[in-house]
């Protein structure tokens, strides 16, 4: 009966351990997801409200959070970003757990962000280019997505 009563206690304790683990894996991509649009964001030397709503806009197309979810992974975000000198740990938790499609969708989020202020600065352009290399996006998926934010904006 002790066996019995251990291996239940067992299951349930790696069962609530997978499900924090998934939780955790969920909001790191989140955050990397977030991190990188504030990237594009930061990239610009004029960063503006429109191109925060963007961000914000883009992480609710992608996630579903609260209000409250979503301040604390902007804030999060943007100290992130600040203390980041790379994307490749952002670029691998997405090469690890996102499809070809939900990393071209990311890029496009990227070009989305850019395009908000309807003005392309060469940065972003880079952080976007230097982003979809890590995420292993081809060129053509690279262009397809920057000419569909494009078109988004009113832009094309």
């Amino acid at each position: 009966m002790l066996n019995s009563l251990k291996s239940l206690l067992t299951q349930v304790f790696n069962l609530t351990e997978d499900r924090a683990a998934s939780v955790s894996d969920a909001h790191s991509l989140q955050l990397a997801t977030a991190v990188l649009l504030v990237e594009v964001m930061r990239a610009d030397a004029n960063v503006g409200d429109v191109e925060r709503t963007a961000v914000v806009a883009a992480l609710r197309s992608k996630f579903a959070l609260t209000d409250d979810e979503m301040q604390q992974l902007m804030a999060q975000a943007d100290s992130a970003a600040k203390g980041s000198n790379d994307y490749f740990r952002y670029t691998s938790a997405m090469n690890d757990h996102f499809t070809q499609a939900q990393k071209i969708l990311v890029v496009e989020l990227m070009w989305q962000v850019a395009y908000a202020d309807a003005n392309l600065d060469a940065h972003e352009n880079h952080v976007i280019s230097k982003v979809a290399g890590l995420l292993h996006v081809t060129h053509g998926e690279y262009i397809a997505a920057k000419l569909h934010a494009k078109q988004s904006a009113g832009l094309a």
